[in-house]
């Protein structure tokens, strides 16, 4: 067997540029799979890190669609989602841990020569626990302060970074449509969301503060979406079966109308995203997977002219003893290290072109280690199917005729 490898190394060394060449195939091919599956990984990881950060147990209401001249208008658009519902839900659903109403509109923040415009949350302190946003800077605004509609604001980092740069802002004050705003607290970085929305562009100021100062709305107390938490994960259905029973008894609607309101499952949204993600990624790997199989062709093609050109060689060794498994053996084994040395080449290369994707565009991949041994693993059987039938075609010559090849 050693022998047979040296001989293949010899083989393929005399030809260097043909081997290089018919190796290429194998080495775009493994490194497209790998680049591809990591590329998928990372977004799924992404949204893996969104759902932690979001939770899982959180079910957003949102009013349904108004209509106008007989024309419905887009989901949302309604007015009969208030605050008086929020206040329902926290009383009387016994599967929710938190209920926070929430209004909101894009601003523009100004302090001293600097302004940022972003989005603009009133609701209660409640958003935060339910959110599970962390503090970086100072504290949270007070249920008190909630109530009487205090001016004061709580930041996102994205916000902090482009008013105040290196500056700390708490006890600075901001306005916000003209109206002073105390900065009691900033909030820590989240990142960006798997659609690509920076989750650190915002701010948050009191409910009452929002309604009376800064948002005039058409309806009094109506919100524009109540954000709420289930007890835990399992408790989701039953929150969500909550929610539709208090509102339909408090909107009287019967029995045969449709709700006047949707409720939406984070999670279920997000996972129907991380399936897409998934079935994105596989269907990439297939598409990549193909130049492994024109790569095997190459091969093939290769391996089949090779053993026509040393037809007078494979005579003469089976007139000195060899058998046609030991001629097998030898062209299997010339394919074999075409695949394998494309396959090692094409791991660096898919990782590096990983890496590098980080690097330049921001995407985040993730290089497995089941990805790179799929990749490699498919690169070999391809060498064997592809250069079976050659050495197989080299074992069954005639050794008279082979000699008699010119």
């Amino acid at each position: 067997m050693l022998e047979t490898l040296r001989t293949a190394v010899r083989s393929l060394l005399s030809n260097k540029i043909r081997s290089a060449l018919t190796m290429l195939g194998i080495i775009i091919g493994v490194a497209a799979v790998i680049t591809m599956v990591a590329i998928g990984a990372g977004a799924s990881r992404n949204i893996q890190q969104y759902i932690s950060g979001v939770g899982s147990n959180i079910l957003i209401v949102m009013p349904g669609a108004s209509t106008a001249g007989g024309v419905r208008q887009q989901a949302g658009s309604s007015s009969n989602l208030t605050l008086q519902d929020a206040q329902a839900l926290e009383r009387e659903a016994y599967a929710l841990r938190g209920v926070a109403p929430e209004i909101y509109s894009r601003s523009q923040l100004v302090y001293g020569n600097m302004n940022w415009s972003t989005l603009i949350t009133g609701s209660t302190p409640s958003i935060f626990d339910i959110r599970e946003w962390r503090l970086e800077n100072g504290r949270l605004f007070l249920e008190s302060e909630a109530k009487i509609g205090a001016k004061v604001v709580v930041l996102g980092a994205t916000v902090a970074k482009n008013l105040f740069g290196e500056e700390d802002p708490i006890g600075k004050t901001i306005r916000i449509r003209n109206v002073p705003m105390e900065v009691v607290g900033t909030l820590a970085p989240k990142g960006q969301t798997p659609f690509g929305q920076d989750q650190d562009d915002t701010a948050f100021v009191p409910f009452n503060t929002a309604q009376l100062r800064l948002f005039r709305r058409s309806v009094a107390n109506s919100v524009q979406r109540i954000t709420v938490s289930a007890l835990d994960s399992n408790s989701v259905s039953e929150g969500e079966r909550e929610i539709k029973a208090i509102l339909r008894q408090r909107h009287r609607i019967s029995e045969r109308d449709p709700d006047d309101f949707d409720v939406r499952n984070m999670a279920e949204m997000l996972d129907a995203a991380a399936q897409s993600t998934k079935v994105m990624s596989l269907l990439l790997g297939a598409v990549a997977s193909v130049s492994l199989l024109v790569g095997g062709i190459g091969i093939m093609n290769i391996m089949l002219v090779s053993v026509t050109e040393r037809t007078r060689e494979i005579g003469i060794r089976m007139a000195i003893g060899a058998k046609a498994s030991d001629i097998r053996t030898q062209f299997l084994m010339e394919a074999l290290l075409l695949s394998i040395s494309g396959g090692i080449t094409g791991i660096i290369l898919g990782t590096s072109a990983s890496k590098i994707i980080t690097g330049f565009l921001g995407w985040a991949t993730v290089v497995s280690t089941g990805s790179v041994v799929l990749a490699f693993g498919f690169s070999v059987l391809v060498g064997i199917f592809f250069g079976f039938y050659p050495a197989w075609k080299a074992s069954l010559l005639n050794p008279i005729e082979a000699l008699r090849y010119e």
